[in-house]
């Protein structure tokens, strides 16, 4: 772990507040699954019975990459390059876990990444973590946004940390640099405009072409946001080996990722977060990314 920092388990009001105004508007998308389990987002009470304190760890997965954008490569989110952060990031919080069973045995608790209800960039920040940036993802002042977060919520108290003040200021680096416009206000993310929204979530067989112009050469994911955040100079690079690239992932040619079959897709991914978008949505991607590639090129050449 990178960083840990604790919170008093307890309803979030503000937070919940601003969730239900974004799924008001329809910035989901289709993600029907974020309106489900309305109480228990705001509230992890009702997740771990008994619940006292939150936990939260950040994890960087930060890894340099080198030379320039090249758009015949179809490109994958820094996020997905190596083994699927859910697994390897679960393992170290059951680690945690079990050495405060050791320290105070009367603890029971659970952990979570990304696998329940739980607002985990919400509770990072109240834990003193980081703050959350205009781009939606939060910001840690020692290790900048490439970082992955995961909670313990446990039934022992704990001293709560304090929260730091946003640091932001008046940047707006990552709304100007998102070539779809997602981000219709500071700290307001529209899905339906998002590249990671539309190369991962999306089982639309077809993307709009305005969305899909905007995609570049992303085959999966996107880090725009975040690459031309101020604050990832601060960024440190991971610890964790398991988060480096796997051969071929950085400079596959579009070309050669369009022969992939789905037994190829299945075998490829495994035990990586790539899976989540399923053959069909790679493909459809694929397709898209050639387009704008082949579109870039011709431009050049006039």
């Amino acid at each position: 772990m990178d960083a840990c920092g604790i919170a008093t388990a307890g309803p979030l009001d503000v937070e919940a507040k601003r969730l239900d105004e974004w799924l008001s508007n329809g910035h989901h998308a289709d993600m029907q699954w974020m309106t489900n389990h309305r109480e228990k987002r705001g509230d992890p009470t009702l997740l771990v019975e008994g619940a006292r304190s939150v936990i939260s760890v950040l994890q960087s997965y930060y890894v340099p990459e080198d030379g320039p954008v090249d758009p015949e490569i179809g490109r994958i989110s820094r996020y997905a390059w190596g083994d699927d952060y859910h697994l390897r990031l679960k393992e170290r919080l059951f680690s945690l876990l079990e050495w405060l069973q050791e320290t105070a045995p009367e603890t029971e608790g659970r952990a979570f990444v990304d696998s329940a209800p739980v607002m985990d960039k919400a509770w990072a920040a109240r834990a003193g973590l980081g703050w959350i940036g205009k781009h939606s993802n939060l910001i840690s002042p020692d290790h900048g946004s490439w970082v992955f977060i995961g909670e313990l919520i446990v039934t022992t108290e704990l001293e709560p940390d304090s929260p730091m003040m946003d640091h932001c200021g008046s940047c707006t680096a990552c709304l100007d640099a998102c070539p779809t416009n997602a981000i219709v206000d500071p700290w307001v993310v529209d899905a339906n405009r998002c590249i990671s929204y539309t190369t991962i979530e999306s089982r639309a067989p077809e993307t709009s072409p305005e969305i899909a112009s905007g995609h570049g050469n992303w085959i999966f994911g996107c880090d725009i946001c975040q690459d031309v955040c101020p604050w990832n100079k601060f960024r440190t690079e991971t610890s964790e080996t398991s988060y480096h690239p796997r051969p071929g992932t950085l400079d596959t040619p579009l070309s050669d990722w369009l022969q992939m079959d789905s037994d190829s897709f299945s075998e490829r991914f495994r035990r990586s977060a790539v899976k989540r978008t399923k053959h069909a949505g790679l493909t459809r991607n694929i397709k898209i990314a050639s387009e704008n590639a082949a579109n870039e090129i011709r431009l050049e050449k006039d």
